[in-house]
Protein backbone atom coordinates (compact mmCIF):
# COMPACT_ATOMS: atom_id res chain seq x y z
CA UNK A 1 0.00 0.00 0.00
CA UNK A 2 2.93 2.71 0.85
CA UNK A 3 4.53 1.85 -2.12
CA UNK A 4 1.47 2.33 -4.19
CA UNK A 5 0.96 5.82 -2.06
CA UNK A 6 4.52 7.03 -2.62
CA UNK A 7 3.99 5.94 -6.88
CA UNK A 8 0.78 8.12 -7.19
CA UNK A 9 2.55 11.14 -5.44
CA UNK A 10 5.69 10.63 -7.71
CA UNK A 11 3.00 10.45 -10.79
CA UNK A 12 1.01 13.81 -9.83
CA UNK A 13 4.60 15.49 -9.54
CA UNK A 14 5.28 14.52 -12.57
CA UNK A 15 2.18 15.84 -13.98
CA UNK A 16 2.52 19.02 -12.16
CA UNK A 17 6.03 19.74 -13.58
CA UNK A 18 4.98 19.21 -16.91
CA UNK A 19 2.10 21.68 -16.42
CA UNK A 20 4.66 24.20 -15.88
CA UNK A 21 6.25 26.30 -18.46
CA UNK A 22 9.86 25.90 -19.35
CA UNK A 23 10.21 30.01 -17.89
CA UNK A 24 8.64 28.53 -14.83
CA UNK A 25 10.84 26.04 -14.20
CA UNK A 26 13.51 27.58 -15.23
CA UNK A 27 12.76 30.34 -12.38
CA UNK A 28 12.19 27.73 -9.70
CA UNK A 29 16.07 26.24 -10.47
CA UNK A 30 17.34 29.94 -9.89
CA UNK A 31 15.02 30.07 -6.58
CA UNK A 32 16.35 26.55 -4.92
CA UNK A 33 19.69 27.47 -4.09
CA UNK A 34 18.88 30.23 -2.34
CA UNK A 35 17.11 28.32 0.34
CA UNK A 36 19.72 25.66 0.05
CA UNK A 37 22.51 27.91 0.60
CA UNK A 38 20.46 29.13 3.81
CA UNK A 39 19.76 26.38 4.92
CA UNK A 40 23.32 24.93 4.58
CA UNK A 41 24.81 28.27 6.17
CA UNK A 42 21.60 27.47 9.66
CA UNK A 43 23.40 23.79 9.91
CA UNK A 44 27.10 25.38 10.16
CA UNK A 45 26.00 28.12 12.39
CA UNK A 46 24.06 26.07 14.62
CA UNK A 47 26.90 23.55 14.93
CA UNK A 48 29.23 25.88 15.26
CA UNK A 49 27.01 27.22 18.34
CA UNK A 50 26.70 23.78 19.69
CA UNK A 51 30.49 23.41 19.80
CA UNK A 52 30.43 26.74 21.56
CA UNK A 53 27.93 26.43 23.84
CA UNK A 54 27.87 22.04 24.93
CA UNK A 55 25.91 21.03 27.04
CA UNK A 56 24.68 24.48 28.68
CA UNK A 57 21.16 24.42 29.01
CA UNK A 58 20.87 28.84 28.93
CA UNK A 59 22.43 31.55 26.69
CA UNK A 60 24.96 32.85 28.97
CA UNK A 61 24.31 36.28 27.58
CA UNK A 62 20.87 36.49 27.76
CA UNK A 63 19.66 33.53 30.18
CA UNK A 64 17.71 32.57 27.34
CA UNK A 65 17.41 29.12 27.33
CA UNK A 66 19.19 26.49 25.17
CA UNK A 67 18.50 22.89 23.42
CA UNK A 68 20.18 22.09 20.61
CA UNK A 69 17.79 19.90 18.66
CA UNK A 70 15.36 21.81 18.81
CA UNK A 71 17.00 25.66 18.02
CA UNK A 72 18.99 23.24 14.90
CA UNK A 73 15.35 22.39 13.29
CA UNK A 74 13.69 25.61 14.17
CA UNK A 75 17.02 27.71 12.85
CA UNK A 76 16.72 25.46 9.72
CA UNK A 77 13.42 25.43 9.16
CA UNK A 78 13.39 29.54 9.38
CA UNK A 79 16.65 29.46 7.30
CA UNK A 80 14.95 27.59 4.18
CA UNK A 81 11.64 29.80 3.89
CA UNK A 82 13.83 32.84 4.03
CA UNK A 83 16.47 32.18 1.97
CA UNK A 84 13.33 30.83 -0.72
CA UNK A 85 11.58 33.98 0.04
CA UNK A 86 14.18 35.93 -0.53
CA UNK A 87 15.26 33.98 -3.99
CA UNK A 88 12.13 34.55 -5.31
CA UNK A 89 12.48 38.10 -4.83
CA UNK A 90 15.80 38.57 -6.31
CA UNK A 91 14.38 36.21 -9.38
CA UNK A 92 11.44 37.81 -10.21
CA UNK A 93 11.64 41.93 -9.73
CA UNK A 94 15.90 42.27 -7.76
CA UNK A 95 17.58 41.13 -11.04
CA UNK A 96 15.82 42.37 -13.76
CA UNK A 97 15.81 45.70 -11.53
CA UNK A 98 19.74 45.75 -10.85
CA UNK A 99 20.90 44.01 -14.42
CA UNK A 100 22.39 47.04 -16.12
CA UNK A 101 24.88 47.38 -12.82
CA UNK A 102 28.44 45.60 -12.41
CA UNK A 103 28.90 42.62 -11.03
CA UNK A 104 30.60 43.85 -7.69
CA UNK A 105 27.89 47.06 -7.87
CA UNK A 106 24.90 44.37 -7.86
CA UNK A 107 25.96 42.25 -5.02
CA UNK A 108 26.98 45.05 -2.85
CA UNK A 109 23.52 46.79 -3.62
CA UNK A 110 21.36 44.21 -3.16
CA UNK A 111 23.06 42.68 -0.02
CA UNK A 112 22.42 45.80 1.79
CA UNK A 113 19.18 46.00 0.80
CA UNK A 114 18.06 42.54 1.70
CA UNK A 115 19.76 43.05 4.99
CA UNK A 116 17.84 46.29 5.60
CA UNK A 117 15.01 44.20 5.25
CA UNK A 118 15.92 41.46 7.26
CA UNK A 119 16.98 43.51 10.06
CA UNK A 120 13.58 45.70 9.76
CA UNK A 121 11.51 42.64 10.28
CA UNK A 122 13.52 41.61 12.60
CA UNK A 123 13.33 45.10 14.74
CA UNK A 124 9.19 45.17 14.20
CA UNK A 125 9.19 41.13 15.08
CA UNK A 126 11.31 42.08 18.54
CA UNK A 127 9.24 45.18 19.70
CA UNK A 128 5.96 43.14 18.98
CA UNK A 129 7.28 40.54 21.10
CA UNK A 130 8.60 42.74 24.11
CA UNK A 131 5.23 44.54 24.06
CA UNK A 132 3.45 41.58 24.58
CA UNK A 133 6.07 40.44 27.06
CA UNK A 134 6.00 43.75 29.19
CA UNK A 135 2.27 44.25 28.56
CA UNK A 136 3.35 47.74 27.41
CA UNK A 137 2.23 49.81 24.33
CA UNK A 138 4.44 49.06 20.95
CA UNK A 139 5.90 53.04 21.50
CA UNK A 140 6.64 52.38 25.04
CA UNK A 141 10.21 54.08 25.73
CA UNK A 142 11.60 50.65 28.34
CA UNK A 143 10.20 48.85 25.43
CA UNK A 144 12.39 50.34 23.40
CA UNK A 145 15.23 50.55 25.10
CA UNK A 146 15.14 47.02 25.55
CA UNK A 147 15.09 46.51 21.82
CA UNK A 148 17.65 48.83 20.76
CA UNK A 149 20.28 47.00 23.68
CA UNK A 150 19.35 43.84 21.74
CA UNK A 151 20.07 45.44 18.10
CA UNK A 152 23.21 46.91 19.43
CA UNK A 153 24.71 43.97 21.18
CA UNK A 154 27.71 42.51 20.30
CA UNK A 155 25.57 38.82 19.56
CA UNK A 156 22.92 40.38 17.30
CA UNK A 157 25.62 42.28 15.38
CA UNK A 158 27.73 39.14 15.18
CA UNK A 159 24.39 37.14 13.52
CA UNK A 160 23.72 40.52 11.23
CA UNK A 161 27.26 40.00 10.00
CA UNK A 162 26.35 36.30 9.25
CA UNK A 163 23.34 36.64 8.01
CA UNK A 164 25.03 39.83 5.01
CA UNK A 165 27.53 36.66 5.00
CA UNK A 166 24.65 34.32 3.30
CA UNK A 167 23.42 36.97 1.59
CA UNK A 168 26.42 37.33 -0.43
CA UNK A 169 27.21 34.07 -1.08
CA UNK A 170 23.34 33.36 -2.68
CA UNK A 171 24.12 36.22 -4.52
CA UNK A 172 27.37 35.59 -5.39
CA UNK A 173 26.21 32.11 -6.76
CA UNK A 174 23.26 33.49 -8.60
CA UNK A 175 25.05 35.81 -10.81
CA UNK A 176 28.38 33.72 -11.59
CA UNK A 177 25.26 30.92 -12.80
CA UNK A 178 23.82 33.11 -14.73
CA UNK A 179 27.56 34.37 -16.41
CA UNK A 180 28.06 30.85 -16.96
CA UNK A 181 25.15 29.96 -18.40
CA UNK A 182 22.07 28.04 -17.65
CA UNK A 183 22.39 25.09 -15.60
CA UNK A 184 26.61 25.18 -16.08
CA UNK A 185 27.68 25.92 -12.75
CA UNK A 186 25.50 23.24 -11.63
CA UNK A 187 26.40 20.44 -13.56
CA UNK A 188 30.14 21.41 -12.87
CA UNK A 189 28.92 20.67 -9.12
CA UNK A 190 27.54 17.88 -9.68
CA UNK A 191 30.21 16.71 -11.85
CA UNK A 192 27.46 15.15 -14.62
CA UNK A 193 29.70 16.45 -17.28
CA UNK A 194 33.02 15.24 -15.60
CA UNK A 195 33.12 12.06 -17.56
CA UNK A 196 32.45 12.73 -21.22
CA UNK A 197 28.88 11.28 -22.74
CA UNK A 198 27.28 10.89 -25.46
CA UNK A 199 23.57 12.94 -26.15
CA UNK A 200 21.69 13.75 -29.55
CA UNK A 201 21.11 17.49 -29.72
CA UNK A 202 19.17 19.49 -32.00
CA UNK A 203 21.31 22.55 -32.95
CA UNK A 204 20.62 26.25 -34.18
CA UNK A 205 23.12 27.99 -35.55
CA UNK A 206 21.66 31.79 -36.03
CA UNK A 207 23.44 34.64 -37.81
CA UNK A 208 22.53 38.26 -37.89
CA UNK A 209 22.43 39.61 -41.37
CA UNK A 210 24.36 42.13 -43.36
CA UNK A 211 26.39 42.53 -39.77
CA UNK A 212 29.64 43.85 -40.69
CA UNK A 213 27.75 46.77 -43.51
CA UNK A 214 25.84 47.29 -40.07
CA UNK A 215 29.15 47.73 -38.05
CA UNK A 216 30.46 49.88 -40.65
CA UNK A 217 27.45 52.16 -40.92
CA UNK A 218 26.58 52.93 -37.42
CA UNK A 219 29.98 52.33 -35.60
CA UNK A 220 31.49 49.53 -33.77
CA UNK A 221 30.57 50.91 -30.55
CA UNK A 222 26.75 51.29 -31.08
CA UNK A 223 27.24 48.34 -32.93
CA UNK A 224 28.05 46.39 -29.58
CA UNK A 225 25.15 48.67 -27.97
CA UNK A 226 23.00 46.93 -30.61
CA UNK A 227 24.32 43.72 -29.95
CA UNK A 228 23.55 43.59 -26.43
CA UNK A 229 19.60 44.32 -26.87
CA UNK A 230 19.90 41.98 -29.67
CA UNK A 231 20.46 39.02 -27.59
CA UNK A 232 18.39 40.45 -24.99
CA UNK A 233 15.44 40.09 -27.13
CA UNK A 234 16.69 36.62 -28.27
CA UNK A 235 16.60 35.48 -24.66
CA UNK A 236 13.19 35.42 -23.82
CA UNK A 237 12.12 33.12 -26.82
CA UNK A 238 14.95 30.98 -25.94
CA UNK A 239 13.45 30.30 -22.39
CA UNK A 240 10.21 29.63 -23.52
CA UNK A 241 11.06 27.34 -25.98
CA UNK A 242 13.05 24.87 -23.68
CA UNK A 243 16.62 25.81 -25.39
CA UNK A 244 19.61 26.23 -24.48
CA UNK A 245 22.46 29.14 -25.33
CA UNK A 246 25.78 27.34 -25.89
CA UNK A 247 27.88 30.38 -26.98
CA UNK A 248 28.44 33.20 -28.40
CA UNK A 249 30.61 34.19 -31.44
CA UNK A 250 30.65 37.98 -32.61
CA UNK A 251 27.11 38.15 -33.77
CA UNK A 252 25.91 34.39 -33.99
CA UNK A 253 24.71 32.57 -31.21
CA UNK A 254 24.20 28.81 -30.69
CA UNK A 255 21.74 27.72 -29.68
CA UNK A 256 21.22 24.06 -28.12
CA UNK A 257 17.67 21.55 -27.71
CA UNK A 258 17.90 18.25 -25.55
CA UNK A 259 16.44 16.05 -28.03
CA UNK A 260 13.11 15.31 -26.09
CA UNK A 261 12.25 19.23 -25.26
CA UNK A 262 13.46 20.33 -28.80
CA UNK A 263 11.10 17.86 -30.65
CA UNK A 264 8.23 18.28 -28.16
CA UNK A 265 5.74 20.62 -29.72
CA UNK A 266 8.32 21.42 -32.44
CA UNK A 267 10.00 23.64 -29.70
CA UNK A 268 13.11 24.48 -31.94
CA UNK A 269 11.44 25.66 -34.71
CA UNK A 270 8.62 27.67 -32.58
CA UNK A 271 11.80 29.58 -30.81
CA UNK A 272 13.08 30.65 -34.47
CA UNK A 273 9.75 32.34 -35.18
CA UNK A 274 9.31 33.51 -31.69
CA UNK A 275 12.79 35.04 -32.00
CA UNK A 276 11.64 36.82 -35.03
CA UNK A 277 8.71 38.39 -33.48
CA UNK A 278 10.65 39.31 -30.49
CA UNK A 279 12.78 41.43 -32.45
CA UNK A 280 9.77 42.93 -34.75
CA UNK A 281 8.18 43.89 -31.50
CA UNK A 282 11.17 45.97 -30.47
CA UNK A 283 11.13 47.94 -33.87
CA UNK A 284 10.39 51.41 -32.43
CA UNK A 285 13.52 50.98 -30.18
CA UNK A 286 15.81 49.74 -32.87
CA UNK A 287 14.59 52.82 -35.26
CA UNK A 288 15.48 55.28 -32.90
CA UNK A 289 18.35 54.09 -31.27
CA UNK A 290 20.44 52.80 -33.75
CA UNK A 291 18.17 53.83 -37.24
CA UNK A 292 17.33 50.26 -38.71
CA UNK A 293 15.97 46.66 -37.30
CA UNK A 294 18.62 43.67 -37.03
CA UNK A 295 17.38 40.37 -39.12
CA UNK A 296 18.74 37.10 -38.72
CA UNK A 297 18.83 33.94 -40.69
CA UNK A 298 19.38 30.06 -38.88
CA UNK A 299 20.24 26.41 -39.94
CA UNK A 300 18.88 23.62 -37.53
CA UNK A 301 20.26 19.89 -37.75
CA UNK A 302 20.62 17.41 -35.37
CA UNK A 303 22.98 14.65 -34.32
CA UNK A 304 24.79 12.88 -31.17
CA UNK A 305 27.73 14.91 -29.61
CA UNK A 306 30.35 14.27 -27.00
CA UNK A 307 29.64 16.36 -24.17
CA UNK A 308 32.07 17.01 -21.09
CA UNK A 309 34.43 19.11 -19.17
CA UNK A 310 37.32 20.69 -20.37
CA UNK A 311 40.33 22.92 -19.52
CA UNK A 312 42.56 23.39 -16.92
CA UNK A 313 43.21 27.39 -16.59
CA UNK A 314 39.64 27.93 -17.66
CA UNK A 315 37.20 25.32 -17.49
CA UNK A 316 34.13 24.77 -19.76
CA UNK A 317 31.66 22.25 -20.71
CA UNK A 318 31.76 21.71 -24.38
CA UNK A 319 29.79 19.78 -27.38
CA UNK A 320 32.25 18.26 -30.35
CA UNK A 321 31.09 16.19 -33.14
CA UNK A 322 30.00 16.50 -37.01
CA UNK A 323 26.25 17.87 -36.12
CA UNK A 324 27.94 21.20 -35.19
CA UNK A 325 30.31 21.70 -38.47
CA UNK A 326 27.19 20.62 -40.34
CA UNK A 327 24.68 23.09 -38.61
CA UNK A 328 26.93 26.37 -39.17
CA UNK A 329 27.33 24.95 -43.06
CA UNK A 330 23.80 24.97 -43.43
CA UNK A 331 23.49 28.60 -41.96
CA UNK A 332 25.73 29.65 -44.59
CA UNK A 333 24.00 28.17 -47.25
CA UNK A 334 20.74 30.57 -46.07
CA UNK A 335 22.41 33.63 -48.26
CA UNK A 336 22.61 30.88 -51.19
CA UNK A 337 19.05 29.78 -51.38
CA UNK A 338 17.72 33.31 -49.96
CA UNK A 339 16.16 32.18 -47.00
CA UNK A 340 16.15 32.72 -43.69
CA UNK A 341 15.56 29.53 -42.47
CA UNK A 342 17.04 25.98 -43.52
CA UNK A 343 16.82 22.51 -41.90
CA UNK A 344 18.44 18.96 -42.17
CA UNK A 345 16.55 16.31 -43.76
CA UNK A 346 17.10 14.55 -40.72
CA UNK A 347 15.44 16.85 -38.38
CA UNK A 348 12.96 17.10 -40.82
CA UNK A 349 11.98 13.69 -39.75
CA UNK A 350 11.91 13.53 -36.24
CA UNK A 351 9.82 16.69 -36.05
CA UNK A 352 5.89 16.96 -36.92
CA UNK A 353 5.28 20.45 -38.80
CA UNK A 354 3.08 19.44 -41.65
CA UNK A 355 -0.18 20.86 -39.43
CA UNK A 356 2.13 23.86 -38.80
CA UNK A 357 4.06 25.05 -41.77
CA UNK A 358 4.54 24.64 -45.48
CA UNK A 359 7.40 22.79 -46.11
CA UNK A 360 9.71 22.95 -49.25
CA UNK A 361 12.52 20.79 -50.00
CA UNK A 362 15.41 22.55 -51.71
CA UNK A 363 16.77 19.03 -52.85
CA UNK A 364 20.25 17.60 -51.25
CA UNK A 365 23.13 19.53 -51.29
CA UNK A 366 26.88 18.51 -50.88
CA UNK A 367 28.21 20.81 -47.63
CA UNK A 368 31.52 21.23 -47.55
CA UNK A 369 33.66 18.39 -45.75
CA UNK A 370 30.91 16.22 -45.82
CA UNK A 371 30.92 12.58 -47.82
CA UNK A 372 27.29 12.36 -48.10
CA UNK A 373 24.94 14.47 -49.22
CA UNK A 374 22.67 16.04 -47.01
CA UNK A 375 18.91 17.04 -48.20
CA UNK A 376 17.40 20.75 -46.87
CA UNK A 377 14.23 21.99 -46.42
CA UNK A 378 12.84 25.40 -45.64
CA UNK A 379 9.92 26.90 -44.52
CA UNK A 380 7.78 29.04 -46.70
CA UNK A 381 5.05 31.28 -44.25
CA UNK A 382 4.10 30.61 -40.84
Amino acid sequence: MPDIFFCCQLHLYSIFLKMLSPATKRNISRIIPFGLIWLIFSIVYSLLEWGLLGDLTHYPSTGNPYNFSGTVFITAVVSLISGLLIGTIEILYFYKLFRQKSFIKKIVYKTIIYLAIIISFLLINTAISNSVELKTGVFNKQEWNNVWAFFLSYNFLSVEVYIAAIIGVSLFYTEVSENLGQGVLANFFTGKYHTPIEEERIFMFLDMKSSTTIAENIGHVKYFEMLREYFSDLSNPIIKYSGEIYQYVGDEIVVSWKLKNGLQNNNCIQCFFAMKAAVKKQIRKYNQKFGLLPDFKAGFHIGKVTTGEIGVIKKDIIFTGDVLNTTARIQGLCNTYKVDILISGDLIKKLDLHSQFQIKTLGENELRGRDEKIELFTILSF
